[in-house]
């Protein structure tokens, strides 16, 4: 049988979730474009009212401009946002220095599988293509269609295989790791916009979802 992730079938994003600060965030279907702003409100969180089992998710991203520094934007897979038995693929800006990202995957909760990336531009200059490919044996990470990280299921080893939904936000990660981590959050040039489009997700491979939060 091959492999879902591989396969290219997608469609593009028509409905979302807004998990909180609702109008920080504004989703316009015809355009298939998604922005979300932090400010004094904080930051918004939108996800897909559905979760997938593998498959290919894209998005063309615009990170936020100015001294973005202690913010984390993002784009990632999750099983459930806080649950703490969760599966997740990430795609996780670092506010500190827009020219790299991370990537990371957890299962069952456990991460620690952390990756830094240097993009060779300023995500915040224009758009570039995020991609995540999602099979039940491996992991692909591509930007502007490059592979930039392949994970393989290994003999005795978890691998991401819960249904999860397609997830971003923007939101202050200073706290963590005494700011370490994001950097120290300024706040000098907000309101800070990212801006999702062309937003694709696995056709065939969604799955009924009982959960609304």
């Amino acid at each position: 049988m091959a492999d879902p992730a591989l396969h290219p079938e997608t469609q593009p994003l028509k409905q979302i979730a807004i998990d909180y600060t609702p109008e920080a965030c504004t989703h316009c279907p015809n355009s298939n474009t998604i922005t979300l702003t932090f400010d004094h409100r904080g930051g918004a969180r939108w996800r897909t009212t559905t979760r997938f089992l593998y498959g290919t998710f894209s998005a063309l991203i615009k990170c936020p401009t100015g001294n973005t520094s202690g913010l984390n934007f993002n784009l990632y897979l999750s099983s459930l946002e806080g649950d703490k038995s969760q599966d997740e693929i990430d795609f996780e800006f670092l506010g500190k220095d827009l020219t790299i990202v991370q990537t990371n995957y957890y299962t069952a909760g456990t991460g620690h599988r952390e990756s830094i990336h240097q993009l060779g531009f300023d995500c915040s200059d224009g758009f570039h293509e995020y991609v995540i490919k999602w099979g039940p044996n491996e992991i692909q990470w591509l930007i502007d269609g490059k592979a930039v990280r392949t994970e393989k299921r290994r003999d005795g080893e978890d691998f991401p295989e819960k249904p999860m939904f397609l997830y971003a936000s923007v939101w202050d990660a200073s706290y963590i790791d005494e700011a370490r981590w994001t950097g120290k959050y300024v706040g000098c040039d907000a309101p800070y916009v990212c801006v999702y489009k062309d937003i694709h997700v696995p056709a065939g491979t969604a799955l009924e979802s009982s959960c609304d939060s």
